[in-house]
């Protein structure tokens, strides 16, 4: 089974998506209509950088941009979270290997000692508890509840940041900057809000009490605690993305791949999509090519089935941010091109729900490939249905239609599929006649095979029991 040829009419050439970060490098409207244009379907405001000001020039330059090429872009809100920082360092201390060094938690810097703001950190320091500092850099084990051995040397400078390897802080993964800014992007209409350092499954509860159903919530996957909780977790969040810089730090570096796979198949399993993240083209920050192993990463992603794949610096702060859209966009081109992809998702088997929205989903992946359908066409109010299509993976368009303009935006991250806003009929003959006059806009031809997934009656949610075989 090969991929098909692309569509026209706005779609992508491909069925994973790109998730792009802005920054200065991409926040000129120009500038993001062209990263839209080689292949972002999806934009991360990042929270732990800008004013409000910053993200809401943003919102409305992305907004603008979607009504000029007709279709949604979703934007992705993304809270800083509760990051440790070291606090006042001075000129900074040296750690030498083996010293025994202060651990002291104080405003104010401290001689020989390494000091930090945080009252939850200071609760749980005991012995065997592992601190790291600076994204992994320096590294020191407590000894007792105060003094820590140095394991891994160098310069420790202020407000570096502190991941703690082996514990479960006593902290919500929502601070009251994020409560803040949480407030601000789902007034401002974000369509999903990602979480960061999320620990357990209570952290994504307090979330969806401020978010609701106005946007959806993407757990940021990036401590162990959240690894070892994440059923509980994926079961409540909307999505995961696999955050491999803290990741990286907080566990060792030969499981983090081992943790990817496992969060992008569960992710499948229950038909959230899964967004990978972090260092995916770094050295494309300056060099206007990735490095092969990068090229690979990127695929292997891809080959695992993940949902999006997501640019931070390299969009944000780099310096050929188009570029490194377009090689991305190509890279997952070229992967889907691959028949061994296409065998994958066919072989793998995932659990299924005694419902006729997983009937149907599951009938649509068969079909498709008897068929040589071009495309399938489903309806639905909250985007369940069309989620539980793309989980599937049906080697075929998806076209997401809704009445609901932020549903249509979240879909825009869904793998495979083109959201549409539109009416929803008012009768059987009337679906079919707009689908018909859909299907060429979307680029299908005369003589196309297509599906129609629907619920009788229409406009009511969780009523998906139709599934229409058509020809265009």
């Amino acid at each position: 089974m090969t991929a098909l040829s692309p569509l026209g009419g706005g779609m992508r050439k491909r069925f994973a998506k790109i998730l792009a970060t802005l920054g200065p490098a991409s926040r000129a409207p120009d500038t993001m209509r062209l990263l839209h244009e080689v292949g972002v379907d999806a934009f991360r405001l990042n929270f732990s950088h800008g004013s409000h000001e910053d993200h809401l020039a943003n919102i409305k330059t992305i907004r603008s941009i979607s009504e000029q090429v007709g279709h949604p872009i979703a934007i992705v809100a993304d809270m800083q979270g509760p990051k440790l920082r070291v606090g006042e360092m001075g000129e900074g201390l040296e750690l030498r290997y083996g010293d025994t060094v202060s651990v002291v938690r104080s405003d104010d810097a401290s001689e020989g000692a390494i000091v930090h703001p945080h009252p939850e950190l200071e609760k749980i320091l005991k012995p065997g508890l592992v601190l790291k500092f600076d994204d992994g850099k320096l590294q020191a084990t407590m000894i007792s509840e105060t003094e820590a051995r140095i394991d891994v040397p160098g310069l420790l400078k202020s407000r570096k940041g502190i991941n703690v390897v082996n514990a479960v802080l006593p902290m919500s993964a929502m601070t009251n900057k994020d409560r803040e800014d949480m407030a601000f992007a789902l007034e401002h209409g974000a369509d999903w809000i990602a979480l960061s350092f999320v620990q357990n499954a209570q952290d994504v509860i307090d979330a969806r009490k401020i978010v609701g159903d106005r946007a959806g919530i993407i757990v940021k996957i990036e401590k162990p605690s959240a690894v070892e909780d994440l059923d509980d977790i994926l079961a409540i969040a909307d999505a995961a993305m696999v955050a491999r810089g803290d990741l990286g730090v907080e566990l060792p570096l030969e499981e983090v791949p081992v943790v990817q796979r496992k969060i992008i198949r569960k992710g499948r399993e229950l038909g959230k999509p899964v967004i990978v993240a972090t260092h995916m083209l770094e050295s494309m920050i300056d060099a206007p090519t990735p490095t092969r192993a990068e090229a690979s990463d990127v695929a292997t992603a891809i080959y695992q089935g993940a949902d999006c794949v997501m640019l931070s610096a390299e969009t944000a702060v780099g310096r050929h941010p188009a570029t490194a859209v377009a090689i991305m966009d190509r890279i997952i081109t070229a992967a889907e091109g691959d028949p061994i992809l296409w065998e994958y998702f066919e072989q793998t088997t995932l659990p299924h729900e005694s419902s006729a929205e997983d009937a149907i989903s599951r009938s649509v992946e068969t079909i498709a490939r008897t068929i040589n359908a071009k495309a399938v066409f489903g309806y639905t109010r909250t985007g369940s249905t069309v989620q539980r299509i793309a989980r599937e993976r049906p080697p075929c368009r998806i076209i997401g239609l809704t009445p609901d303009a932020g549903t249509a935006a979240r879909l825009a991250l869904i793998w495979g599929t083109h959201p549409v806003v539109t009416e929803d009929p008012a009768s059987f003959e009337d679906m079919l006649g707009r689908v018909r006059d859909l299907a060429k806009g979307v680029g299908l031809e005369s003589g196309d095979r297509i599906m129609i997934s629907a619920g009788v009656p229409f406009g009511v949610p969780g009523t998906t029991n139709t599934l229409k075989i058509d020809t265009v």
